[in-house]
């Protein structure tokens, strides 16, 4: 497991990088769900996200927010992650500067911070955005949304209530230039226990590998 420890703003960030082979490679970052509710980077979700995006050709990775578990720092009420975030992408990058595809991931929590992550950042070509905490979080920032990306959540979320993804869902489809996508997973629960987090991962590569075969952003 290739640990790799690299620099963030409030000190040292702990993360796992997984590079391909070809230099021109795109590149992901996975953001994990809320550090004060046992979120880490080995969440499980988090984890098959990685494993996805690296099986599907991308050099990957994710890493721990500021305060967890090697992550130097504290919490900071989603301000701070937002700038850890930019730092992983930006070590990302560095190491990856032929990359023609920049993606980025997140659940629940790490799913605001990449919605806002993908506002800063223009080369951000697409997005996976899973259980987004619509109901706790504002997400109106998103005006206008800079690129295409996939929502997909549970019907049977407790956390994240449908109804309030539905409604990011309908903001964001009146924008014009991009394309949201959105998945329901019949059944399923804010953490997609099985049989489900095969169906939502298998639904993540479905959308990737066809966005990749197009142009569009």
């Amino acid at each position: 497991m290739p640990e790799v420890i690299f620099p963030g703003p409030e000190g040292r960030l702990e993360g796992r990088y997984h590079p391909q082979k070809e230099k021109d490679a795109p590149i992901a970052i996975v953001l994990h769900p809320h550090p004060q509710f046992g979120g880490t980077m080995n969440n499980k979700v988090v984890y098959n996200l990685h494993y996805a995006f690296y099986n599907m050709g991308f050099t990957v990775l994710r890493f721990n927010f500021r305060g967890v578990g090697r992550s130097q720092g504290e919490y900071d009420q989603g301000i701070g992650e937002l700038s850890d975030a930019a730092s992983a992408l930006d070590y990302l990058q560095s190491m990856n500067n032929n990359s023609k595809h920049c993606w980025v991931a997140g659940f629940s929590f790490g799913a605001w911070i990449g919605m806002q992550l993908l506002m800063r950042r223009p080369e951000i070509t697409g997005f996976i955005s899973v259980s987004p905490p619509a109901n706790m979080y504002d997400f109106s920032f998103l005006a206008p949304c800079p690129a295409s990306g996939l929502i997909i959540n549970g019907t049977a979320d407790r956390v994240a209530p449908p109804a309030d993804t539905v409604g990011l869902v309908n903001k964001l489809h009146e924008q014009k230039g991009i394309t949201i996508t959105h998945q329901e997973l019949e059944g399923s629960g804010h953490f997609f226990e099985e049989p489900h987090m095969d169906t939502m991962i298998g639904n993540v590569q479905t959308y990737v590998k066809r966005r990749l075969t197009e142009t569009t952003r």
